[in-house]
Formats: C-alpha cells, structure tokens, sequence
C-alpha cells in the first residue's frame, strides 16, 4: 500500500502544494494547488510577497488534507539565499528579493574585510552579488541587524510558522555563504570577521529530520492532526530537484532549469581551488552529505523577462508559438553572454540583448522569434561552457546531462544543448523538485527503505518518468 506525504515547492516565479504518493514499485505526484509568486516593488526597494505566499500555502495544505486524510509529513523548499529577520516571533519586514539593487554596498563591505580568494576558500561559493552573506552586509550597514534576534531562509521562514520550530536546513544554508564548505556548520570564525551577530542564525538540521509538528492553530486551520509532522528535506530547490535526477550512470551531469539554470556534476567532496574560483563555480550542500559543484547561469528568466517586456506594449504572446517560431529560424542569430550582469535586474531585456550586441558590432535580433532563438542559443553556449569547466575542474567524465525542472519542456533548448555540448540530454522530469521533496520524505517514514542510497531513489524516478532523449547532430 502506498502512503501520501505533500511537497511545498515554492518557485521564484510560482509555487505549487503537490500530494506525493510513494508505496512498492509506485511513485506518484498529484497536483493540489499551484499559484504565481510576484514581488512587489515599494519605496525601499523589491520584496516578496511572503504573506500572501504562505496564505496560498496554507490554503494548499488544507485542500490537500481534505483530499487526502492520511498523511505522513509535510516538507518546503524553495529559492534560495533569501530570508526573514525576526524578533520572537515577529517578522521585521517582508524579505528582500534577490534581484533588488541594495546589494553592491553589501559586497563592497564583505570583500573589505575578507578578500574573495580567502571567502571562497571557507564557503566555496561562486561570487553572485545577492549571496545571503552581501544582503545581510547591506543589513548590517544600515542598522537593520540590531533589532533582530534570528534570521530564517524562505523555507525555514515556511516552517517556522507551521511548527514554532527555528531552525536551518543544511542544504539551504550552505547558500548563505556562512557555512563552512568542509563541515557543513556555521562557520564561526567567519560570521565573527564579517561583523554579523551569531545569535541570528539557528540549528542547522539535515535532510530527512523532523522540524517539527503543527502547532495547534495551523492544525485546526488545515483540518490537520496537530502531530503531523514537517520535514526537512533539500530545502533549496535544486537540492531536491538533483535527487530526482533518473540517472542510471555515474557519469552524469544535470541542468536544473528554470528561472535560472543550475549546470553542474555532483560530487563527494568540494573543489574550492583557485582555478574553480576564478571559472565562477560553486560548492553547495546536497541530499546525504553530497555536493553540487555547479554553475549559476541564468536562465529562461531571460525568455521570461522579454515576454513580459513585449506584453507590456499591449500584445499577448503566446509561449508554445514563439518557441515554433523560434525552431523555424534560419537565419544566424547572436550568440551573447548570458551571464552579463546587466540580465540580472527585471526590465526591458530585449532592449538590453540588442545594447549588449550592438556594443560588439553584432547585428541584433530583428524579430521576436529571432531574439527568443538567441536566447536559447546563448543558454545552451552558456551550458557547454560551464559543463566543460565542471569536468575539467572536479576531474570527472560526462556522458550525459540530465535537464530536470521546466525547462525540460522545451524541445528546442534540449536540442541545442545536445548539439552544442556534443552529448544526449535525457528531459525530465519536469517536477523534480517535488519529486525529490517527496521521496526524501518517503524515505524518512518509511515508505521506502530507510536505508535507501541516492541511486535507489533515482532508480524509482527512473522506472517511473521516462525521459525524452535528445541526440546531438551529426557535425
């Protein structure tokens, strides 16, 4: 018999509340809520909307308690690198988004007092400036540090409020760049030179541990028995979308892609060389002590960001048809770096595509169909580029590369990932993320054993979700 635990994932663009259920030889993800996740820009700056995602949380829950009466546990993940400052139990604000421009005096202060080699050497993370140890700099300057007493990560932040349970999953905090890259803890020499105040940041636990239970209140709002658990899990998104990676080889890479894509191999043990460094690679926390060695890179974030420009003149564009129309271009179109800085911040991105090509004598996309073919173009040049990196940095063999997440949907962007890197790219499954949530879950009440490795956990993806395979063209 199979039992049901429900995944909160929780996107930098939407959320979703998903019933997983997971028995002998089945594996199955039931779709209960899904709602979109949109900043809101005020006089200091860009937030999150976090209030009103958690009310769509919490409705999500109850629909799937009504729906599905016996549950085993809950589990969130989300985005990573934002958060909440706290003061007992109340939020000093809403949290910060990642994309809002407050960050450079944060990395201004950061680098005077711990140069980047050295800050890489103890976190192992890529310098990317919205990296939770820059926020909490810009924090700390503008005195916002001193009224509070713990500072939770979105889904910590989730959690916090079902449970009255202050703590830190591994996986998440390891993107705050305050953890240390070798012991998986908060790195105290660190926190110390950087002027932060220790008592803000809570226990750390690790994937599969308990939060906690409902407290009274959100069990009689959901309809839930007050001593349902919540989980930890891979809270940060990509954490849980790496675990549902169907490999059947060891030899694999992955591209988590979606809003941004996540391009990386998964390892034993960190590479925090100065070569790793200065190629912008970093070292984040995984499911069972393992690491991901990967690339930022940004992602359909750029396709996004460009429908939402041309929509704003009054036209509505559908997304399948301009994919189709982007396939049928023939004509060359502009490869561009996709990582430039500029692509980071929300606004007008095809007007910043053409500057960017302009500015090096490239002719521009003249036609939405020819930007949106240079898009993907230029992400999949991005994806070739950091997978050849990634190899030759960790010493590893690529056969071949896994796209999970939403990205996985886009027909052309596999294909010429295929072609660009020279390699089959296997697609799906498109909800990883809960599904990784879900069988870290199953694993923890025992719906599969207890003892189940990574690679049995993928076997079960395997079996379930058949991939779409892409071969590279013959040169």
């Amino acid at each position: 018999m199979s039992a049901a635990v429900v995944a909160v994932d929780l996107g930098a663009t939407s959320g979703r509340v998903m019933l997983g259920y997971v028995g002998h030889d089945e594996l199955r993800l039931v779709p209960v809520a899904r709602f979109p996740n949109n900043p809101v820009r005020i006089v200091d700056g860009l937030h999150w909307n976090i209030l009103e995602l958690y009310r769509n949380v919490t409705t999500g829950l109850a629909s799937a308690v009504r729906e599905e009466p016996d549950i085993r546990s809950i589990a969130v993940d989300s985005w990573a690198v934002d958060y909440a400052l706290l003061r007992g139990d109340r939020m000093l604000g809403n949290p910060f988004h990642y994309r809002d421009d407050r960050n450079a005096a944060g990395v201004e202060a950061t680098h005077a007092l711990v140069e980047p080699a050295e800050l890489y050497k103890a976190n192992g993370l890529q310098f990317l400036p919205f990296n939770t140890v820059y926020q909490l700099a810009a924090e700390r300057l503008a005195g916002s540090l001193d009224g509070a007493d713990s500072m939770l990560l979105i889904p910590d932040l989730v959690n916090f409020w079902l449970t009255g349970a202050s703590r830190a999953e591994q996986t998440n905090a390891s993107t705050t760049g305050l953890l240390n890259v070798h012991g998986g803890c908060w790195d105290e020499s660190l926190i110390e030179r950087l002027g932060l105040p220790r008592g803000i940041l809570p226990e750390i636990v690790t994937p599969g541990s308990t939060v906690g239970t409902l407290l009274p209140r959100v069990a009689a709002e959901l309809g839930a028995p007050s001593s349902l658990a919540v989980s930890a899990v891979g809270s940060h998104d990509t954490a849980s979308a790496v675990v549902a990676v169907p490999a059947a080889d060891q030899d694999f890479a992955y591209i988590s892609s979606g809003t941004w894509s996540l391009v990386g191999v998964e390892l034993e043990h960190p590479v925090v060389s100065q070569a790793g460094r200065e190629a912008g690679f970093t070292n984040e926390g995984g499911v069972d002590g393992r690491i991901r060695f990967l690339q930022n890179v940004s992602g359909l974030w750029l396709l996004s960001e460009s429908v939402r420009t041309w929509e704003r003149g009054g036209e509505s564009i559908d997304l399948p048809t301009l994919i189709a129309q982007a396939a049928a271009v023939t004509t060359p179109v502009p490869v561009f770096d996709a990582g430039d800085a500029r692509f980071v911040a929300p606004g007008d991105m095809p007007a910043r595509i053409a500057a960017w090509c302009t500015e090096r004598g490239l002719t521009p996309p003249a036609s939405r169909a020819e930007f949106a073919r240079s898009i993907l173009e230029s992400l999949a040049e991005a994806y070739a580029r950091s997978l050849e990196a990634a190899a030759a940095l960790s010493g590893t063999r690529i056969r071949v590369i896994h796209v999970v997440g939403g990205g996985s949907q886009n027909a052309l962007l596999c294909q010429l990932t295929a072609d660009r890197t020279g390699l089959p790219v296997l697609a799906g499954p498109m909800e990883a993320t809960a599904i990784g949530n879900v069988l870290v879950q199953a694993r923890a009440q025992g719906l599969v054993a207890r003892d189940s490795s990574l690679e049995a956990l993928r076997s079960i993806v395997a079996k379930t979700f058949l991939p779409v395979r892409y071969e590279p063209a013959a040169r």
